[in-house]
C-alpha cells in the first residue's frame, strides 16, 4: 500500500523535477517507509512507500523491468500474486524480489490489460512503456484504491490524492454546478469531483496515454455482465461461507501485522470468527467507543475478542483527540467529509499504528446484501405509496424516523426514490432544480441495472450503491488509514464474492427483517447470539452534542455567514443565520442540515483555504 503521482508532458518538454518531488512528497503519509522517483525526459513517476509485501530494498519503486523498458508505481495488493510466480518463471522470468509489484509488472509485459481479470486484489498503478512512449493507469474493479488526474498547460498529472495535482500548480478550484449533487446525494459520483478539470478514473477502468496527448480509457469488468454470466450455486449458504474464507485467506497475506476493525456488530464479527476459525491467532482487534449507551457496542467487540483468544484494544474518541483527529480527516479526505465518522476510523487507525500495519474492515456487506433499513421502503414501496397519507397524522409524524420517511415518499417515483435512497435532503425542500446533466453517471448506472439484475427496486439499489454510495465509503477508507500510514482491507469486497451475490435472484434480498441474512446463516451462525440478535447501530456520531457544548465546534458553525462556498448556488435558499439560532435553542430538527453546514466550513478553513 503506498501512495503514487505522476506527471506525463504532451509537448515533449522535461519534466521539473522539483514538481515531481512536491507532488510526491505531498502524500507522504501514505508511504512513510520510503521514497522513490523515476524521470525520463517527459515522463515523472513518484512513489511513496508502505512496506506491506517484501520489506527489502528490492521492492523499492518505481520499479524497472530488467530489459529497462516498462516502470511501474504500484500502490495496493495483488493477494493471489504468488499463484502466478511458476507461470512466469516458466517463460524466462527472473525474479529480483519477492513482491507482488514485480509480479504485476510482468504480468503486464507479458499480457497486457487481459491478464487484470485474474487477479485478486487492489490497486492503482501506472507503467510507462518507453518504447512505445505510452502509459498506462489502472483502477481496481471496486474502487478501494484512488486515482485522480488533471490535465493542466498540456500536461497530464496524476495521483493518489488531489492535493498532490494542486501542489503541482493544478488550480484548486470548485465547480458549483456540482454542488447540487454533493447536498443532495452525499458524493460526486463518477469521473467528476468538486473540483473544475479533477477528475477521478472510475473503479474497473483503465486509461491508455500516448506521449502527444491522445487517452483512451476502457472498462475491463462490468458487474452487470459479470454477474449474468454467473453460475448460481444450490447452496448460497455454503458457497458464500466457502468464498468468503477464501477471501479472509487472501486479506491475511502480508509480511507484518494484520488487525481487525471491530465494531461488534455482524460484520465485522464475522471477519474476526473466520480468521479465528481459520487459525489465526493472537491477532489484535481494534475499537471504537462512545460515552452514549445506545451507540456503544464496546462490549460486544470485547466479548468476542476474548472468546477467540484475540487482543482487544479500545479507543474512546472525544476531546482533544476527537478535535485533532477531525482536522486531520478533512484534510487527508480532499474533498468535504460526508460521512461524518472520518475522525473516529482516523483516530481508532492511529492508536493501531503501535500493534500492526494492515486493518481488515467490514465495509461493503450492507450494499452487497441489503443491510440498510432504507432499502426496505423500495421493498414494500407500492403499499407504502398508498398508505403515506396515515404517515401525515400528528401522532405519526412527529416521530423523526416517520417524518424522513414521508418526505421520502412524496410525489416519487419509483426511479426518484432508488436514486435519492441514500439522501439526507430532497430536491423539493429547496427552489433549485437538479438537472438530469448532474446526475447523468447515476442514471446511467440505474439504467444499466435495469438491464443487468432485473425490476426489483431493491436489486437495482444495490448495484447502484455499489457503483456510487460504496465508492464514497471506500474512499473513506483510504484516506483516513493512509493518512496515518495503515492499510485497509476488504474482505467482503472479493469479486467473486460480489458477482455471485448480484447474480442472486431478488427474493434473496427479502428474506428477514434484520437483513444480510446470507451473512447471517452462513459465516454468522456461529457467532454469540447476542451479536446475531443486536441491533445495527453503525457508526452513529453524537455531533449535536458536540456542536451545541465544545467552543471549537461551536465557533465553525457561528463563522459560516461569512463562508464563501456556502452562499454558493442552492445554499443562498437557506436561512442559515435563523437555522443556526433555532439548533442552539433546542431545535433538533435541522440537524442533518446543520451537520452539512458544519463539516463543509470547516473544510473551506481547513483545506480549501490553504489551496485555492
Amino acid at each position: 500500500m503506498c501512495g503514487i503521482s505522476g506527471i506525463l508532458s504532451f509537448n515533449n518538454t522535461p519534466v521539473d523535477k522539483d514538481i515531481a518531488i512536491k507532488m510526491r512528497d505531498c502524500i507522504a503519509h501514505r508511504g512513510p517507509d520510503g521514497a522513490g522517483l523515476f524521470i525520463d525526459k517527459c515522463i515523472a513517476l513518484g512513489h511513496r512507500r508502505l512496506s506491506i509485501i517484501d520489506l527489502s530494498d528490492n521492492a523499492s519503486q518505481p520499479f524497472v523491468s530488467a530489459d529497462g523498458r516498462y516502470t511501474i508505481s504500484f500502490n495496493g495488493e495483488i493477494y493471489n500474486y504468488k499463484e502466478f510466480i511458476p507461470e512466469l518463471e516458466k517463460k524466462g522470468i527472473k525474479f529480483h524480489s519477492s513482491s507482488d509489484t514485480e509480479v504485476l509488472l510482468y504480468l503486464y509485459i507479458l499480457y497486457g490489460p487481459e491478464m487484470l481479470n485474474r487477479l485478486n486484489g487492489m490497486w492503482a498503478f501506472a507503467i510507462w512503456d518507453n518504447v512505445e512512449n505510452t502509459l498506462f493507469i489502472c483502477r481496481d474493479r471496486m474502487g478501494v484504491k484512488p486515482v485522480y488526474y488533471s490535465i493542466y498547460n498540456n500536461t497530464l498529472y496524476f495521483a493518489s490524492e488531489q492535493k498532490a495535482l494542486f501542489a503541482a500548480g493544478v488550480p484548486c478550484t470548485i465547480e458549483e454546478n456540482f454542488l447540487n449533487e454533493l447536498f443532495f446525494y452525499r458524493y460526486i459520483a463518477g469521473e467528476n469531483t468538486l473540483f473544475k478539470n479533477v477528475y477521478r478514473l472510475l473503479p474497473g477502468h483503465y486509461m491508455n496515454i500516448t506521449a502527444d496527448g491522445k487517452i483512451d480509457t476502457q472498462r475491463y469488468w462490468h458487474l452487470g455482465e459479470r454477474a449474468t454470466t454467473h453460475k448460481i450455486q444450490e447452496n448460497i449458504y455454503e458457497w458464500f461461507e466457502y468464498n468468503f474464507n477464501r477471501s479472509m485467506r487472501y486479506r491475511m497475506v502480508s509480511d507484518v501485522p494484520v488487525g481487525i476493525l471491530l465494531s461488534g456488530g455482524l460484520d465485522s464479527s464475522s471477519i474476526a470468527y473466520s480468521a479465528a476459525a481459520q487459525g489465526y491467532k493472537n491477532l489484535d482487534t481494534f475499537t471504537i467507543s462512545f460515552k452514549e449507551t445506545d451507540l456503544n457496542e464496546t462490549h460486544l467487540a470485547e466479548q468476542l475478542s476474548s472468546e477467540l483468544k484475540f487482543r482487544s484494544h479500545t479507543l474512546l474518541v472525544e476531546d482533544d483527540l476527537l478535535y485533532d483527529s477531525l482536522v486531520k480527516s478533512v484534510y487527508a479526505h480532499d474533498e468535504p467529509i460526508i460521512h461524518q465518522s472520518d475522525p473516529h476510523l482516523l483516530a481508532i487507525a492511529g492508536l493501531s499504528k503501535d500493534y500492526v500495519k494492515v486493518l481488515l474492515s467490514g465495509e461493503g456487506a450492507d450494499e452487497l446484501m441489503g443491510g440498510y433499513v432504507r432499502y426496505k421502503p423500495l421493498r414494500y414501496w407500492n403499499n407504502l405509496k398508498l398508505f403515506s397519507q396515515f404517515l401525515n397524522l400528528p401522532y405519526v409524524k412527529n416521530a423523526e424516523r416517520f417524518r424522513k420517511l414521508l418526505r421520502y415518499l412524496q410525489n416519487r417515483s419509483i426511479d426518484e426514490a432508488i436514486l435519492l435512497n441514500a439522501s439526507n435532503f430532497y430536491p423539493e425542500e429547496t427552489s433549485q432544480v437538479l438537472s438530469d446533466n448532474s446526475i447523468a453517471y447515476r442514471k446511467s448506472i440505474l439504467n444499466e441495472a435495469k438491464e443487468y439484475v432485473g425490476s426489483d427496486p431493491v436489486k437495482q439499489a444495490l448495484y447502484l450503491d455499489q457503483h456510487t454510495y460504496l465508492v464514497s465509503l471506500l474512499d473513506r477508507n483510504d484516506r483516513t488509514t493512509m493518512a496515518v500510514g495503515i492499510e485497509c482491507r476488504e474482505p467482503y469486497l472479493d469479486s467473486n464474492i460480489v458477482e455471485g451475490l448480484m447474480s442472486l435472484p431478488a427474493s434473496y434480498f427479502a428474506i428477514g427483517k434484520k437483513g444480510k441474512h446470507i451473512l447471517l446463516d452462513s459465516v454468522g451462525k456461529n457467532l454469540p447470539n447476542e451479536i446475531r440478535t443486536f441491533r445495527k447501530v453503525g457508526l452513529g456520531i453524537p455531533w449535536e452534542r458536540y456542536l451545541r457544548d465544545v467552543p471549537r465546534y461551536r465557533d465553525v458553525l457561528l463563522s459560516i455567514n461569512d463562508s464563501e462556498i456556502l452562499n454558493m448556488g442552492l445554499f443562498r435558499d437557506f436561512d442559515k443565520a435563523a437555522i443556526v439560532k433555532g439548533f442552539f435553542a433546542g431545535d433538533n430538527s435541522q440537524k442533518m442540515l446543520i451537520r452539512f453546514f458544519f463539516f463543509m466550513r470547516l473544510w473551506e478553513t481547513e483545506y480549501y483555504n490553504k489551496f485555492k
